[in-house]
């Protein structure tokens, strides 16, 4: 943790700055507190243990909730009407679910029994998705206290082969060679399903499915080779479009230990309508602070449409909503892979003092949190040779500032998609570079008055600003002015809002109380 300021940062302005973010995200929070999705409930499903497919390839949590849906009950939430079908048959929520999808059972059309009764039917199947989650995440403690692990920053490298089969032998050769999390890259366009795909997969396009079967196949190929290089491999995976809680619950289920789990990502570069993404991303983030998992933010995307350097304060800006979101779910900061990017012009004269003010500035304002920092993909231009060095001064800010999570770039980003050569090389350029420079971060200070302090306190003075605004009209206002990567949305708009309801008199919910205590 930081003692103190190398930057000389106004640590009042930073707790204003945090304020700002609390509000805005409390106003978030009573939102979300009245309304459910289809995605919350096919969650819940899964916690109760409903799994597999119709015989149309619908998975089963999708049929209860479209079952409850169609009759226009689903603000009463899956499990009262599953619990109360328990009581009723004496069936179990799976045995339900079939029941269901062979059209043999009308969960709408039985008598309502006691509260206390479906309470005491759904208990047991609750113990045990909070058992099994418990001990994924003992599971991950005892292998780290056994075989260790990297040293951070975490070397965080992708496979994205489209056949988890073909992701596994990358991903074991990337561990050999160095890295520390594997991210299995998601197939283009999963984000928009409104559903997950069941069982093992061998085609997507630049990445492969996420499936709870892919989940459990790359966590013991990763258990594996953990084993063999004397090292805990993490897995990461993406649990953000319109089925962000029912993979996080899926990975919480199979052991993965990092997720991209952003607030803001879905709305502005999927257009997933914000209402849907904000009710989505709090159930997700509960799951994921309860078992354990690093979430990422996903800020760097900003400055993939936006100035790197102008709208630095809005990356600054997200990260302190996004930590005070995260906050609500019961996530603690050490599971925080809050964004950021070396994005900037390498044409920009001291542009490598301004990514080293920012770097070190977000790591002094969130001294615990395992930040994720994203390597130079803008302006890499096919030139191998140039992109090895932009890489190379990536690493340099990143040991230097103390990063937590290190996506490395590769030198053929701009070509095509790396070579696992291409990934041995950046593996190389990394470890060479996090040895060499080891503590540099230690050793040097900043100038007064020189340019990466007077940089560093120019972008919290401008978050600070625009938090002021967003708590003036609130987070959904914002987005749809653009405030964030230069994006608008509507808050009526986007894709997903039709799979948004608002809970009624009978809604259950135990696993958000449950959870969260569960994380203190």
């Amino acid at each position: 943790m930081i003692q103190e300021s190398k930057l000389g940062l106004d640590f009042n302005k930073v707790a204003r700055a945090r304020q700002s973010a609390g509000s805005i995200a409390g106003e978030v929070q009573n939102f979300v507190a009245t309304y459910t999705t289809v995605a919350v409930e096919r969650t819940l499903c899964r916690l109760l243990g409903i799994d597999g497919v119709d015989s149309n390839d619908v998975p089963l949590p999708n049929v209860v909730v479209d079952h409850l849906r169609s009759k226009g009950l689903l603000g009463e939430g899956a499990m009262f009407y599953t619990g109360n079908a328990m009581v009723e048959t004496g069936l179990t929520p799976q045995q339900i679910a079939e029941e269901i999808a062979h059209e043999r059972l009308d969960l709408t059309r039985l008598p309502v029994h006691p509260a206390e009764r479906i309470q005491q039917a759904l208990q047991p199947f609750i113990d045990d998705s909070l058992a099994r989650i418990r001990g994924n995440r003992q599971r991950r403690e005892d292998y780290i206290k056994t075989l260790g692990e990297g040293a951070k920053p975490y070397i965080y490298v992708i496979v994205a082969t489209g056949n988890i089969y073909e992701d596994v032998v990358q991903a074991q050769a990337a561990a050999r060679q160095g890295a520390d999390i594997i991210a299995v890259i998601r197939t283009t366009g999963q984000s928009l399903l409104d559903y997950v795909p069941y069982g093992a997969t061998t085609e997507g396009f630049g990445g492969t499915y996420a499936t709870q079967e892919n989940f459990r196949i790359m966590r013991k190929a990763l258990d594996d080779v953990s084993v063999e290089v004397g090292r805990y491999i993490r897995l990461c995976n993406y649990c953000s479009g319109l089925c962000m809680p029912e993979i996080a619950v899926m990975g919480a289920l199979e052991g993965l230990d990092v997720m991209l789990n952003d607030a803001l990502y879905g709305i502005l570069f999927r257009d997933i309508n914000m209402q849907r993404t904000m009710i989505d991303q709090y159930f997700s983030r509960v799951i994921n602070g309860f078992a354990g998992v690093i979430i990422n933010t996903g800020e760097d995307n900003y400055l993939t449409t936006a100035d790197a350097y102008e709208e630095a304060r809005t990356v600054l800006a997200s990260d302190l909503i996004n930590e005070q979101l995260a906050l609500l779910a019961g996530i603690p900061e050490e599971q925080m892979g809050l964004g950021h990017a070396f994005e900037m012009n390498p044409e920009m004269e001291n542009g490598f003092l301004y990514e080293l003010a920012q770097a070190q500035m977000t790591r002094e304002i969130f001294p615990n949190a395992p930040l994720k920092y994203m390597p130079p993909t803008k302006f890499m231009t096919g030139n191998i040779f140039r992109g090895q060095i932009q890489d190379a001064l990536f690493n340099q800010i990143s040991i230097w500032t103390g990063q937590g999570i290190q996506l490395l770039g590769m030198i053929t980003e701009a070509v095509h998609t790396p070579f696992m050569s291409d990934r041995y090389l950046a593996i190389e350029n990394a470890r060479y570079i996090f040895s060499n420079m080891k503590d540099i971060g230690n050793e040097m200070e900043f100038k007064q008055d020189g340019i990466v302090r007077n940089r560093a306190r120019q972008v919290l003075d401008e978050a600070l600003e625009i938090l002021g605004r967003i708590n003036g009209e609130g987070l959904f206002s914002a987005l749809e002015k653009g405030m964030f990567g230069d994006v608008k949305r509507s808050r009526k708009g986007g894709k997903g809002l039709d799979g948004v309801v608002e809970k009624g008199s009978n809604y259950l919910n135990p696993f958000i109380d449950l959870m969260k205590g569960g994380t203190r």
